[in-house]
């Protein structure tokens, strides 16, 4: 689904938090019908998947966790506030593109990979919300700290994380694993912040095996 001021969802122009997307997921879950669920959220989805898991922990089975962080280091922070300017100061979802794929890919596929390379960025470009609701969800994302609170979130989880990754760093993985009292840590080699585009195999593979045993 889409957090609101994303895609198909209303775009808003407002201070959002992690914690108030969060309580949107939980409540698309009373509208579905869904008593509770294993939770799989990727970079921010992530960072709203932990908000799930203090507010409802009843709900949440358990976590799987992608490239994701409990708070992101300086790095992470330098590259968001950089795609940040890049979109205000250009206005231009192709720009903002151009300007920020090499963030989300490791060189290897940048380098070797160049058709791909090139529908990510067109995806990337297509984008029709407001530029003031990905900067919103941006400054969510710098804003998230649940450092402190990880060793409340109780059920097994799942971290994945790419080892070439800027935004969500190996340093911003650790932090987060190291939090977390039931945890598991798969690190992509050779992948960044796209690592499920990527390897998808090993990806697919990892989640299947994961949702299978819990």
């Amino acid at each position: 689904f889409d957090n609101r001021g994303a895609g198909a969802s209303t775009q808003v122009d407002e201070p959002v938090s992690t914690e108030d997307l969060a309580r949107d997921t939980l409540a698309l879950m009373d509208h579905c019908g869904i008593h509770s669920a294993h939770v799989v959220g990727r970079s921010m989805g992530g960072a709203v998947a932990q908000h799930m898991a203090l507010l409802a922990p009843q709900r949440v089975l358990s976590l799987v966790l992608c490239a994701s962080f409990a708070r992101l280091d300086p790095l992470g922070s330098r590259v968001l506030l950089n795609m940040r300017e890049a979109l205000e100061w250009r206005g231009s979802w192709a720009d903002h593109a151009r300007h920020s794929v090499q963030n989300f890919v490791s060189a290897g596929f940048f380098n070797g990979q160049p058709e791909r390379v090139a529908m990510i960025e067109k995806l990337l470009g297509g984008e029709t919300r407001l530029p003031a609701c990905y900067s919103r969800q941006n400054e969510a994302c710098q804003q998230h700290d649940t450092v402190s609170r990880l060793h409340e979130i109780k059920q097994p989880c799942l971290v994945m994380g790419g080892a070439s990754d800027p935004i969500c760093s190996l340093t911003a993985t650790a932090m987060l694993s190291n939090g977390l009292p039931d945890v598991r840590t798969e690190i992509f080699d050779d992948a960044s912040h796209f690592f499920l585009m990527e390897q998808p195999q090993k990806f697919m593979a990892l989640l299947g095996g994961w949702l299978q045993s819990h």
